[in-house]
């Protein structure tokens, strides 16, 4: 075999074990998760995965910086993007949350368990306060376009309305709370509704 398919197989057994390791980490935690059950997750022997990644630790922490990498490239993206009004970065910002975390409903409670130590290495609100959407928010506010608002609020706001029902669902998905498809339904109907909430919530009168 040349070294150019070697190199090939390398990169195909390291991708099954990062994506078995993030499905695992992921639905269960650092601690529910065996190196083995990781191994036998991705197809391959103990062995194996121990020659590419020499510990467990070692893969978490792969797999919480991917989670939070993509958590804040969706917002650096839309908050910056000068093209599009608030009320589109809103809705965008949504819709985009939503379809990510429909494919991965475990990864918002995941992100937020850990978000103490990786939202601040990362600073996530950093981003959010040096972006053009607040340079939009704060010429809306003087032109009295919408009520004045810390911008910090707005953040929980959109954030909240949008992660909490990913990260509560368990409470709601029970044996005789609602299935798989109707709490599908609800996060569609949710992309439409969040940003009128949100677009109430800044004109409302005081």
């Amino acid at each position: 075999m040349s070294l150019k398919n070697n190199n090939k197989t390398d990169a195909t057994t390291e991708e099954k074990i990062v994506e078995a390791a993030r499905k695992l980490f992921t639905e269960k935690g650092f601690d529910a998760v065996k190196t083995r059950d990781i191994a036998d997750e991705a197809g391959i022997n103990l062995a194996l995965l121990n020659y590419y990644f020499r510990s467990k630790k070692k893969l978490f922490e792969i797999i919480t910086k991917e989670n939070f990498g993509h958590f804040i490239l969706i917002i650096s993206e839309i908050v910056n993007d000068k093209k599009t009004s608030i009320r589109q970065k809103i809705e965008i910002l949504v819709a985009n949350y939503i379809d990510m975390f429909s494919i991965n409903p475990d990864m918002p409670l995941f992100v937020l368990s850990h978000a103490k130590h990786y939202a601040q290495e990362m600073k996530i609100r950093e981003k959010f306060m040096d972006s053009y959407f607040l340079k939009q928010v704060q010429k809306a506010i003087i032109s009295e376009e919408i009520k004045p608002i810390d911008p910090t609020n707005l953040l929980f706001n959109i954030m909240g309305l949008t992660i909490f029902p990913f990260a509560g669902r368990h409470i709601f998905q029970n044996k005789n709370g609602i299935t798989k498809e109707q709490f599908t339904a609800l996060m569609q109907d949710r992309k439409k509704m969040i940003p009128i909430w949100i677009e109430a919530m800044l004109k409302a009168k005081s």
